[in-house]
């Protein structure tokens, strides 16, 4: 039998701190849930004595503050290890250890040693996470934290690694969307730069030598290469002020709601935006609400997290109308960038009282949906970059023979 130093909260609230004989922690869990009370923190003592005696000192060694950040793909990977490792009844910094001796040496690694210090010098898991924004989120945090208290952290980790992973899919199959349009507009964009730099001065001179009236279309062919060649440079400067300005007026307020309406608004385009937006919140505020995180905290998290002030917007007027004691669908639906049947749906989930079930299935819903419209839009984008693509070729070749034509007509 192993002896476990524990910190737990009583029925009445009072928090306890003492020490448990079992063979291990998930007995220990058991046992002292068979008493009323809810471990926050568990762990095997190391010699005895009173919570906190058997601390480990901290190893002597430099730590630096790193700007790097983790990846979505490394997140997903961690969280899905940790809740095998908790599932398996590992203490805690046993298997953050585990994780981070298995990395290679970067800012990950580093995080989870100091995160595995605090947690070993008493914090609890989410205190030493919270050090760490960047990487663990306000999500994150708070359903560790809920996990912490009802002593199912390995439930919630689980939880959270499927949200993380469905988060990613989803993510990257609108990513992936854009990639050929984009891909096949650099090459273009490449091709037509080499023609207008190199092939056409050639064509020029022998127009000059010539010594004839050239058509319109090629006239205007020639001024815009001879356009290209003279003032190529200013195409990166107006991108990178584009870029910059759009940046700029998103820093604003009246800036970013204007921009965020206009994704919204735009065809095609604005509808994956807003179904995958709406997929996030709904997927979010189900999973905090399943991990019993409170209702008004949850959606102060979603609110942060759900990347559109329009739909931001409206879950604060939904905050307002929980504080004033009414329900969450009213306000969604007065917003108008939420479907009636989502807000029937949330209705019916409020009434039922399994509105993180229903929230899951509306999200489940808009993923398929994000599916069909990206789908819809590669084969959209498809056909109207080749028509794109050849009408460019093509009015260069003709602008280009028609002086040529004229001058063996004119010969015949």
């Amino acid at each position: 039998m192993a002896v476990f130093e524990y910190e737990a909260i009583g029925p009445g609230g009072q928090k306890k701190r003492s020490t448990i004989e079992a063979g291990t922690q998930q007995e220990a869990i058991k046992q002292l849930r068979s008493r009323g009370l809810k471990p926050t923190k568990i762990r095997e003592s190391k010699g005895g004595g009173s919570f906190g005696a058997g601390v480990a000192k901290k190893k002597k060694r430099g730590f630096r503050l790193f700007g790097g950040r983790v990846s979505q793909a490394e997140m997903v990977q961690f969280t899905q290890q940790l809740a095998t490792l908790q599932d398996a009844g590992l203490p805690i910094v046993r298997s953050l250890k585990i994780l981070a001796d298995q990395m290679k040496p970067n800012t990950f690694q580093e995080q989870l040693n100091k995160v595995t210090e605090d947690v070993e010098g008493g914090a609890t898991f989410s205190e030493a996470l919270e050090k760490f924004p960047r990487t663990f989120n306000n999500l994150f945090v708070a359903m560790v934290k809920a996990g912490e208290v009802g002593g199912v952290l390995d439930t919630i980790l689980q939880r959270l690694s499927d949200f993380q992973e469905k988060s990613m899919k989803l993510r990257k199959k609108v990513q992936g969307a854009m990639v050929y349009p984009i891909a096949v507009i650099c090459v273009a964009s490449l091709i037509l730069g080499f023609i207008m730099t190199k092939v056409i001065p050639q064509f020029e001179k022998m127009f000059n030598d010539m010594n004839t009236a050239l058509p319109a279309p090629t006239q205007a062919l020639l001024a815009f290469a001879n356009a290209v060649q003279s003032y190529w440079f200013l195409a990166p400067v107006v991108a990178f002020g584009g870029y910059a300005m759009i940046k700029g007026i998103a820093r604003t307020s009246a800036g970013e709601l204007m921009i965020d309406k206009s994704k919204l608004r735009a065809p095609i385009f604005g509808q994956i935006v807003r179904k995958s937006t709406i997929s996030r919140f709904c997927r979010t505020l189900g999973t905090l609400i399943q991990s019993g995180v409170p209702i008004l905290e949850a959606l102060e998290i979603v609110r942060a997290a759900v990347g559109n002030r329009v739909i931001s917007d409206a879950i604060e007027k939904v905050c307002g109308s929980i504080r004033e004691g009414e329900t969450i669908a009213e306000p969604l639906g007065a917003s108008g960038v939420f479907d009636p049947l989502l807000v029937n749906m949330i209705d019916i989930g409020e009434e039922t009282g399994e509105l993180d079930k229903m929230l899951n299935k509306i999200s489940d819903n808009y993923d398929l949906d994000v599916d069909v419209l990206v789908d819809s839009l590669s084969s959209l984008l498809e056909p109207l970059l080749i028509v794109g693509m050849g009408g460019a070729v093509g009015f260069i070749v003709v602008a280009l023979f028609m002086p040529l034509l004229s001058i063996i007509q004119t010969v015949g």
